[in-house]
């Protein structure tokens, strides 16, 4: 690739980037932040680092001697603090020169822990609102600092002066906006109030709002978060955590588990979803990072199996990504996914032990989940796999109670299977569980783990068949005729005809099948149309000794009865493509064109036939 030509400069002359701060502030706002609204964020996180570094500098003053006010009457937006605040070295540095952080100085390097921005860019989020930031500061390390001005603008100018001591009496730092005319959503009062009890109802630091109307000003964080406050009992921290669950969530929790891992900071609240969630979906959960709200939908908080809750909590030592909208994917993250993935397991170990009643309501409701964990943690499929809920031949039933009235488990591969089989084999006696549904094959085949008297098998149409009692001799001769018509009617379907007796009388006839064969026969028929001569004959040999479907028609039944002693052949056929359709259709799985083409004309047959024999 060619270079156009440049004008020539000396060797090694280094030269500064222009930076275009509209488009600057446009990328931020298309491509860093998520929306507008985070303006008032990052001024509240300002305003708490500069706090943290008051008291970083003064550790003997009390607790909530320096604030954090915010003020919004529609004409501009004003955040005043009482923190460190800036020299005019400080401003020169930090506040006039893009992608600097006051934060990096080395006299609060050391306490850089304690505050939540990490990336000095910050400040830029207010243009997104506003065409002109101004900031008033006082610095706290000197006693008699000036007060300085600053006043960056939307094009990239900027204006720096000092001011008499009387125009900030106390160190700190004010920060006001004008807001531009199209910005007046997110920089009306009630707006303004809501941000900030939005993103700062955790915060240690109190911050207080005024909408200029000359009332008193309302509290932000009046409370500290519900886990951090003592209760006269247990049962009533429950309730407030509860209660604090419904409040940010919108729902009555099933149950709610306290989560703590001092090690890196965390505290919040686990609540549990008092409904069952689509399997998959994962729920966002809110991340706070030291009180400040930094995500809504934080999913990588948690395991991708504990869908089965949201949790709010507030964290010291969680790393946010630049945009401060997310977490960054560290080593601290993933030993923290663990952390938390341990409390839901011991909180499932311990309503296992001692409260059944709640057990049960959760398994009612997210058994689901509780299936793929236990899939992959051998420790809760022992604790919790006899009292997990499955559809079996006895109706929805425990594994624990399935294995006490049957010593052997046969377990369907799909769902189709077990809706073919499901009332011939409880009829028959067979213990069948429907295999079908995610993780439930696989965990069934677990159960001898935990109960060894019990075997568990795959079901296969010789399994059933074996328990379906054979027709009299005599009775099989005299079906024979129809029987070879009915094969002959059926081939195109790679279908069997057999006749024999079962329970209940109700059912005509069986059609067994499955997803496997009919795959296999699939595949058989394209490779032999695909290939010809010596391959296609052999191919051919295949295909016969792929596994074939079996309609077996029940003898019991009188429909069956009068059936297999039809004389008249087009007849006997039709009978038999009707049989084979309706099985197939009880069958419940997706029928292929031949086969509901079968099914019309067959039934057409049968009504022309019926017309004919009134007429």
């Amino acid at each position: 690739m060619t270079l156009p030509d440049t004008p020539s400069s000396p060797a090694g002359t280094d030269r500064t980037f222009q930076v275009d701060l509209r488009g600057l502030v446009d990328l931020l706002s298309h491509h860093l932040y998520s929306s507008p609204r985070v303006y008032l964020r990052e001024l509240l996180q300002n305003a708490v680092d500069a706090t943290t570094a008051r008291y970083g500098l003064e550790p003997a003053a009390p607790d909530g001697a320096f604030g954090i006010r915010l003020y919004a009457d529609g004409s501009h937006v004003r955040v005043e603090d009482d923190g460190v605040g800036l020299t005019e070295a400080d401003v020169h540095a930090f506040l006039s020169t893009i992608g600097r952080s006051s934060k990096r100085a080395e006299a609060i390097a050391e306490q850089r822990a304690d505050f939540i921005g990490q990336f000095g860019i910050g400040l830029l989020s207010c243009f997104l609102v506003a065409d002109e930031i101004h900031v008033r500061s006082r610095s706290a390390r000197t006693p008699d600092a000036p007060v300085v001005e600053w006043r960056g603008r939307g094009d990239g100018s900027y204006s720096v002066r000092t001011l008499p001591a009387s125009a900030r009496p106390r160190p700190g730092t004010t920060i006001t906006l004008t807001p531009r005319a199209d910005a007046q959503e997110w920089t009306r009062p009630a707006r303004v109030h809501a941000l900030a009890r939005h993103f700062g109802s955790l915060l240690l630091h109190p911050v207080t709002f005024d909408d200029g109307t000359g009332g008193p000003g309302a509290a932000v964080n009046p409370e500290p978060a519900p886990w951090a406050r003592a209760y006269p009992t247990p049962g009533a921290r429950t309730r407030a955590l509860a209660a604090y669950g419904e409040e940010v969530f919108g729902f009555t929790p099933l149950d709610t588990i306290e989560l703590d891992l001092p090690a890196v900071g965390l505290r919040g609240v686990a609540c549990v979803l008092p409904e069952a969630v689509p399997a998959g979906r994962r729920h966002g959960h809110r991340v706070h990072v030291k009180g400040m709200l930094l995500s809504e939908q934080a999913e990588e908080i948690l395991p991708e199996w504990a869908f089965f809750v949201r949790c709010v909590v507030d964290a010291e030592s969680l790393r946010p990504t630049a945009s401060r909208e997310s977490l960054y994917e560290d080593d601290t993250l993933a030993a923290v996914r663990d952390a938390l993935a341990e409390r839901l397991r011991a909180w499932i170990a311990r309503i296992a032990a001692s409260d059944p009643e709640l057990l049960g309501r959760f398994l009612r409701v997210h058994h689901l989940a509780v299936k793929s964990l236990a899939v992959h943690d051998d420790e809760i499929m022992r604790m919790l796999l006899p009292w997990l809920p499955f559809e079996t031949t006895d109706g929805h039933a425990t594994l624990d109670e399935f294995a006490r009235t049957h010593r052997t488990v046969l377990v369907t591969s799909s769902v189709e299977e077990f809706r073919q089989v499901a009332a011939i084999a409880s009829a028959a006696g067979l213990g069948v569980v429907n295999g079908g549904y995610t993780y439930d094959r696989e965990l069934v085949h677990r159960l001898p783990e935990i109960r060894p008297e019990v075997s568990v098998a795959d079901l296969d149409p010789a399994t059933l068949t074996a328990h379906l009692d054979s027709v009299d001799r005599e009775t099989e001769l005299a079906a024979a005729s129809y029987l070879a018509l009915a094969r002959d009617a059926l081939a195109v379907f790679d279908c069997d005809v057999a006749l024999r007796t079962f329970q209940p009388a109700s059912a005509p006839a069986l059609l067994l099948d499955s997803r496997e064969a009919r795959h296999e026969r699939t595949r058989s028929q394209l490779a032999r149309e695909q290939q010809g001569g010596v391959w296609g004959d052999i191919l051919g040999h295949l295909r016969q000794e792929a596994p074939r479907a079996q309609l077996i028609l029940n003898q019991l039944n009188p429909l069956v009865r009068t059936a297999v002693a039809i004389d008249e052949p087009e007849l006997a056929r039709t009978s038999a493509e009707a049989l084979y359709g309706q099985a197939a259709m009880l069958s419940r799985r997706p029928l292929r064109p031949a086969e509901s083409s079968l099914i019309n004309r067959s039934f057409l047959d049968l009504l022309a036939h019926a017309l004919r024999k009134d007429s």
